[in-house]
């Protein structure tokens, strides 16, 4: 176990969404940017709602352990950069003037794909979700997109010094996401008042996309034992990570950076390659796991990706579907890069649940089947792997009637589950499901929506699970993907 075992460090982050997931990555490579070249990178963490974290950070002198787990046993570290922490919705003003510190110079963002308050039709602004609607008409924020644009108003108001906004979420070229956003909320506040803020973007203010990667589980009480113990000492919120991780960033900063490359971090002019390659190899494939491992009983990922066919199923969608959409970074091996997914949806010992990553998939999916599917349409093929994918998710979510999917579906969250359900209460067909879903809701976008044979394939897939089982969908995907390359063969002979 490593313990850096110092004094908090003088702060020049903020970081906006205080889970796991920020815990186990951004702060580990700010660790090693301070041991290899110190500097004043300490991070101010913010929690949106919860205080679980807050207070047991407060408690812990602001310390908390990383446990990488593998196979061959688990491995500690204590990163130790925090320098205070904080509820944004209990303290929106502190958030307000958190922003506006001059001494913040990079402000940091894990708040998921929910937490940037947009339209999944339009990708603009929800000016129609309660929080915007009410950031807009003044007083505290209550969204992260209205905070960050108020703070931006008052840093500018307060004399402007740079500052870089860099999110770290699964969003498609997330800073120029991050700072439409922001920009949009400025632009509509009334009698011109964003406009000084509007020109200090325009100034001061960089958005650099970036690209995150490492499997993040929740925290289990067995987990919390198992590291107090090593520890010698309580620690409530120890992070459980795999011993993997990757992050790509747009060396665009304002007013400085850490060293993040000490901990492995790689700046590129490639990061939507980079961003491409992990949304689809990783994030799609890993959907269609946990969905089909959810709907055959497999609690984890890896007790559903040793199942033959739902490896296969994966290794199909993967070098069938998604490879072919995407652009390889410079310098990527892609076989060892799939070799090395494989390997970590594969680790027992890490026991990330299937409820956990088939939760938010109407979010999720979004980001990741929508462009590989109409690519594979145009070229006239079907796209079997994905439509098995959405068909999993429906069967899970949205269950059709008689139709048990079992509990690790029954535990998985997604805001589109109330919607899905009323269309599954009434539909006469998985078609029909698929077509409120896809077609009416148009959860996967508008092209897609379209699509009439890939909203049948879907709807005929929910079918065959929810009558035959998943397997029989697994087989029938497979033996429709085979038939398909074979004639493809037999074309080019």
């Amino acid at each position: 176990m490593s313990s850096a075992n110092t004094t908090p460090p003088v702060a020049g982050i903020l970081h906006l969404g205080l889970g796991n997931f920020h815990r186990a990555h951004q702060a580990v490579y700010t660790r090693a940017a301070l041991d290899a070249h110190g500097g004043d990178w300490g991070i101010v963490g913010v929690a949106s709602r919860s205080r679980a974290v807050v207070d047991a950070l407060r408690a812990q002198r602001l310390e908390y352990a990383v446990a990488e787990i593998s196979p061959h046993g688990m491995s500690l570290s204590v990163p130790a950069v925090h320098s205070d922490a904080f509820v944004a919705s209990e303290t929106p003003e502190r958030l307000v003037g958190s922003i506006a510190d001059p001494a913040i110079r990079v402000v940091t963002l894990t708040v998921t794909e929910n937490g940037y308050s947009y339209s999944a039709a339009t990708g603009h602004l929800d000016v129609a979700e309660a929080g915007i609607a009410a950031d807009l008409r003044g007083g505290l924020p209550r969204t992260t997109i209205g905070g960050l644009a108020r703070g931006l108003q008052r840093r500018a108001s307060d004399g402007g010094s740079p500052v870089t906004i860099l999110s770290c979420d699964n969003l498609a070229e997330n800073g120029a996401h991050t700072e439409r956003l922001v920009r949009e909320f400025l632009q509509l506040l009334p009698g011109g008042e964003g406009d000084e803020a509007l020109a200090f973007l325009d100034q001061a203010v960089a958005f650099p996309s970036s690209m995150v990667d490492r499997i993040v589980p929740s925290t289990t009480d067995q987990l919390r034992d198992d590291v107090s113990a090593a520890l010698g000492r309580r620690d409530e919120i120890p992070v459980p990570a795999e011993p993997f991780s990757m992050w790509a960033i747009e060396d665009r900063f304002a007013a400085g950076r850490p060293a993040w490359e000490a901990g492995g971090a790689v700046f590129t002019d490639e990061v939507g390659r980079y961003e491409q390659m992990k949304v689809r190899l990783l994030n799609g494939t890993h959907s269609l796991i946990a969905y089909l491992g959810a709907l055959s009983g497999a609690e984890t990922i890896p007790e559903a990706i040793v199942r033959p066919d739902i490896e296969g199923a994966a290794r199909r969608v993967l070098a069938n579907e998604y490879l072919p959409s995407i652009q390889v970074p410079s310098g990527v091996d892609i076989e060892d890069y799939e070799r090395q997914l494989f390997d970590r949806w594969a680790n027992i010992a890490l026991r990330h649940r299937t409820s956990q990553v088939g939760t938010d998939g109407s979010v999720k999916l979004r980001q990741r089947v929508p462009e590989p599917a109409v690519l594979t349409l145009r070229a006239g093929a079907m796209p079997q792997q994905i439509a098995l994918t959405v068909a999993g998710y429906l069967a899970c979510i949205a269950p059709l009637p008689g139709f048990e999917p079992g509990p690790h579906a029954r535990a998985m969250n997604d805001a589109a589950r109330p919607r899905l359900a009323a269309a599954a209460a009434t539909a006469r067909s998985g078609v029909d499901l698929a077509r409120a879903g896809i077609a009416e809701m148009q959860l996967l976008g508008q092209e897609l929506a379209e699509e009439s044979a890939f909203i049948a394939r879907v709807g005929e897939l929910v079918d065959i699970i929810s009558t035959h089982g998943v397997g029989a969908a697994i087989r029938d995907c497979a033996a429709a993907s085979e038939k398909s390359t074979t004639h493809e063969k037999e074309l080019s002979a």
